[in-house]
C-alpha cells in the first residue's frame, strides 16, 4: 500500500448491499498513483454477501461489519478504525481517477494550513459496474479549469450556506480535524455531509483541486433519488446560521437574502421530487416554503399550483 515517507491515507467506504459496484470502487482506490495506507469497508448490515465477497476477493481490505445503522454511523466507525494521518471518503458505488490522491496531497503541501481538501467531479449515469476506459481517459486529459470544475476554496462557510459545493467522495480530511469536528452526525442519514463540511469550515480553509477527480455514479438505487419526507439541507443550514451567524471566520458576511434564495431552491427541489412521487401534500408544503423564502421563485409557484390541482383531481390517489 502506501510508500515510505508519504502521508498515510486511510480510505473509508461505507457499504450497504453494494456487491454489484464495490469491486470497481476498490479497484479505483488500489490503482491510485499515490498508494493508500489502508482501505476500510464498513458493511452496514448488507444482506447481499458484500462482506463475504470482499474477504475472498480483496484480502488486504479491512472489512468491519455492523448492524444497519446508516451512513453516518458507518463512516464514523471507519474513522475510528483508521490509522492514517489523513482520511479519505468514497461511497461504495463511486470511482476515483488514478491521480486523485496524488493531486490532492500535492495541494495540501502547497497549502499546509488546509486540513481538508476536495475536488471537482463528474456525474455519471450508468448501471455497469466499471466505467468505460474512454470516459476515464477523457477526464484524465481535462485541464485545471476553475470556471468548469472549480468551486469555492478557502474559508467557504458562507458558500456552503448557499449550496453543498463539496461532494463526499472527493474529500480528504486530516484526522485531527475529524476529531475536532466530532465526525458525522449519527442522527442524519441525508444532509450529514453538508453538516460536517459546515462544522469543518469554521475551523480550517478547505482547498479544492479544480478538475474532475472522481465519478459520481447515479442509478435507481441511489438514496438521493428517493422522494424525501424532510428537507434535511434546509434544516442543516438553519441550524448553522443559528449557531454561527452569517460571518465566515475570515470576516466575509453572507447576506440573509442570498441564503433564503438558496434554501428556496432546496424547497423547490423537495416539492418537485414529491410531486413526481405523487405526494401532493408534501409537494405543496415544499412549494409553499419555496415561495415564502423567495417570492420570485417561479418554479416554486408552478409547483404550488400543480400540487393544488393534483390533490383536487378525483382520479388521483388520496394525498399522503
Amino acid at each position: 500500500m502506501s510508500s515510505a515517507g508519504a502521508p498515510r491515507v486511510s480510505v473509508v467506504i461505507p457499504s450497504w448491499n453494494a456487491r454489484r459496484w464495490i469491486a470497481a470502487t476498490i479497484d479505483s482506490v488500489l490503482q491510485q498513483t499515490q498508494p493508500v495506507h489502508e482501505i476500510i469497508v464498513v458493511d452496514d448490515g448488507s444482506i447481499d454477501g458484500t462482506a463475504e465477497f470482499l474477504r475472498s476477493a480483496y484480502p488486504s481490505v479491512r472489512v468491519v461489519r455492523q448492524a444497519n445503522a446508516g451512513v453516518s454511523v458507518a463512516r464514523n466507525r471507519g474513522i475510528a478504525c483508521a490509522q492514517g494521518e489523513w482520511v479519505a471518503f468514497i461511497d461504495a458505488d463511486d470511482i476515483w481517477l488514478p491521480d486523485k490522491l496524488q493531486r490532492q496531497l500535492a495541494l495540501v503541501q502547497e497549502r499546509p494550513e488546509a486540513q481538508m481538501v476536495c475536488s471537482g467531479w463528474q456525474s455519471w449515469t450508468c448501471t455497469d459496474p466499471a466505467p468505460p476506459p474512454a470516459l476515464l481517459t477523457q477526464l484524465a486529459n481535462e485541464p485545471d479549469d476553475s470556471a468548469r470544475w472549480g468551486g469555492p476554496s478557502g474559508w467557504i462557510y458562507g458558500d456552503l450556506l448557499k449550496a453543498c459545493c463539496v461532494w463526499t467522495s472527493t474529500v480528504v480530511m486530516h484526522r485531527d480535524l475529524l476529531a475536532r469536528t466530532g465526525g458525522f452526525d449519527p442522527a442524519l442519514s441525508i444532509g450529514e455531509d453538508l453538516d460536517l463540511w459546515l462544522r469543518a469550515s469554521r475551523l480550517t480553509p478547505i482547498a479544492r483541486v479544480p478538475r474532475p477527480l472522481a465519478l459520481y455514479r447515479q442509478h435507481g438505487a441511489n438514496t438521493t433519488h428517493r422522494a424525501p419526507t424532510v428537507n434535511h439541507q434546509a434544516g442543516v443550514v438553519k441550524r448553522a446560521v443559528a449557531r454561527w451567524g452569517l460571518a465566515s471566520p475570515d470576516g466575509r458576511i453572507t447576506l440573509q437574502q442570498e441564503i433564503d434564495v438558496a434554501v428556496a431552491k432546496t424547497w423547490r427541489d423537495f416539492a418537485g421530487s414529491n410531486m413526481h412521487a405523487g405526494q401532493w401534500r408534501l409537494a405543496r408544503r415544499g412549494a409553499h416554503q419555496a415561495v415564502q423564502l423567495d417570492r420570485f421563485n417561479l418554479a416554486g409557484w408552478r409547483l404550488f399550483l400543480r400540487s393544488l390541482l393534483a390533490a383536487a383531481r378525483p382520479d388521483r390517489a388520496r394525498p399522503r
